[in-house]
């Protein structure tokens, strides 16, 4: 395979607008109950020593997805010059397999049953420009770039990959990550 596309997410950056993800649904049009990236909230502690941090996310282009492997119609396919994970919707059956299958509740299903994720904008980045949730962010707390270029940037400030069975194609950094991490529950 080429080259693996990406994000690096600095939840310390993040000031929670949900610009990302409005900018996400209005680009794609999306419709109303379908999320293709998502803001969630992790809060820690027992008061008055409560924390609360705010993670972006979306379909991880998993290094080894398991909705692709677990797709009867081969509807969705990991691209090889990129690694970005595609549907082709028209071929999907809507048997709600990949859901089943992603660890992070990337696959959606809209009014027409069939499945729909993140394409990483591929159409912005055909183009040289960045998926519109990195570009919108008002805090630059989410970076897009292959995983190399990616690992570098987050190397400064000693991010982590995200790890699991799919191989998530995300970098994560936080001052509070320990404690982030035992409280991510993705599904």
């Amino acid at each position: 395979m080429g080259k693996q596309y990406g994000f690096y997410i600095n939840v310390d950056r993040c000031v929670q607008c949900h610009s990302c993800e409005v900018a996400c649904k209005a680009h794609n049009s999306i419709e109303l109950g379908i999320t293709w990236r998502k803001v969630v909230g992790i809060w820690a502690g027992r008061y008055p020593d409560l924390t609360n941090r705010t993670i972006s996310y979306a379909c991880m282009h998993c290094g080894e997805p398991g909705c692709v492997a677990v797709c009867p119609a081969e509807a969705i396919m990991k691209r090889p010059e990129d690694g970005i994970v595609v549907v082709d919707r028209s071929a999907c059956i809507g048997c709600g397999s990949c859901a089943e299958s992603c660890p992070f509740g990337a696959p959606q299903y809209g009014k027409d049953g069939t499945m729909q994720k993140c394409d990483l904008c591929i159409e912005r980045i055909a183009r040289g420009k960045q998926p519109v949730c990195v570009e919108t962010c008002p805090g630059e707390a989410l970076q897009f770039g292959t995983m190399e270029q990616l690992s570098k940037l987050a190397g400064a400030v000693r991010a982590e990959k995200l790890s699991g069975q799919t191989q998530p194609s995300v970098l994560i950094s936080s001052s509070k990550w320990s404690t982030l991490k035992s409280l991510m529950v993705w599904k």
